[in-house]
């Protein structure tokens, strides 16, 4: 009979999948109906992270990100993106809360500007690590093909997180 750890770590791993599955459906076009299931992808992430489990690849790349939320405004420098998320240089006197809403403007090149909706999932000193909330129809593609590989690859979960 597995451990609880075990069985939890296989859990993750599972939920890890579907939740890959479920970005399969969003770059052709089907968005997620329900915040509820948003909520379940990031508690499964999560369990995951407690657990040696599994998370969407992350792409190195540095550009210019514009974070607005009722009126502030901060401009800030990306780090890594990934499927489901993306993590930022915390600016200086920058306040904000895990759970938080942000629009992010991350600008690539001349003519790719991706929009969307992320909350704030971990803070430390130096970096917000946020999840996409909502991805605009028209950015999904945009999105999935900055990507590429690491759009649909999954990878353990390092020691490279947004704790200092």
């Amino acid at each position: 009979m597995p451990s609880v750890a075990e069985t939890v770590r296989q859990d993750a791993i599972m939920e890890s999948l579907v939740a890959r599955d479920l970005l399969v459906f969003r770059k052709q076009g089907w968005e997620m109906q329900s915040t509820m299931a948003a909520e379940e992808e990031s508690e499964q992430n999560s369990r995951a992270e407690g657990f040696g489990g599994l998370r969407h690849a992350r792409m190195k790349r540095q550009t210019a990100v514009l974070m607005s939320r009722r009126g502030d405004v901060w401009t800030t420098e990306l780090e890594d993106i990934s499927a489901t998320g993306a993590l930022l240089a915390r600016p200086d006197r920058w306040q904000g809360e895990p759970g938080d809403l942000w629009v992010l403007d991350m600008l690539f090149h001349d003519n790719l500007n991706i929009h969307l909706e992320a909350r704030v999932a971990r803070l430390s000193q130096q970096r917000i690590g946020f999840e996409f909330a909502r991805i605009p129809e028209d950015k999904q593609a945009p999105l999935w093909n900055l990507l590429g590989g690491y759009a649909d690859t999954l990878e353990p979960w390092g020691d490279e997180e947004v704790e200092d």
